[in-house]
């Protein structure tokens, strides 16, 4: 039986950011900060002797730098975040993520409970 499954693993990261392209008087125009959740998803067959698609530890080994760039850190200063959207973020860990986890499916980031964006790359994803 071959069997399909796309799996996620989640971490958060504090950061601040301001959006530098709404007006000025919008509030998100100002520098504030985010308690963000991102989930990263893999699709993928499951291994029949393993029963997984893959092991959550290469998900977590895999963004160990990327949370790295980004916890307590300025957003607007990493470059490619210049404008540091909810879209834009979730599209920059994809790129940052891709070469290491070529079966990625979606990056999900979340900067408030009930607010975020779905990525799943150029072209609707990997398979």
């Amino acid at each position: 039986m071959n069997e399909t499954a796309e799996i996620f693993w989640e971490f958060t990261f504090e950061a601040a950011h301001r959006l530098p392209n709404v007006p000025r008087d919008h509030k998100c125009s100002r520098l504030h900060g985010h308690s963000y959740r991102a989930q990263i998803f893999v699709t993928g067959p499951v291994n029949p002797h393993t029963g997984w698609v893959i092991d959550f530890g290469n998900i977590k080994d895999a963004c160990k730098p990327v949370i790295a760039q980004l916890d307590h850190y300025y957003l607007n200063e990493i470059p490619g975040l210049e404008n540091p959207t909810s879209e834009h973020l979730a599209a920059w860990i994809w790129r940052e993520l891709t070469a290491s986890l070529p079966m990625m499916s979606a990056v999900r980031v979340s900067e408030t409970c009930t607010s975020g964006c779905v990525y799943r790359g150029q072209g609707g994803g990997r398979q």
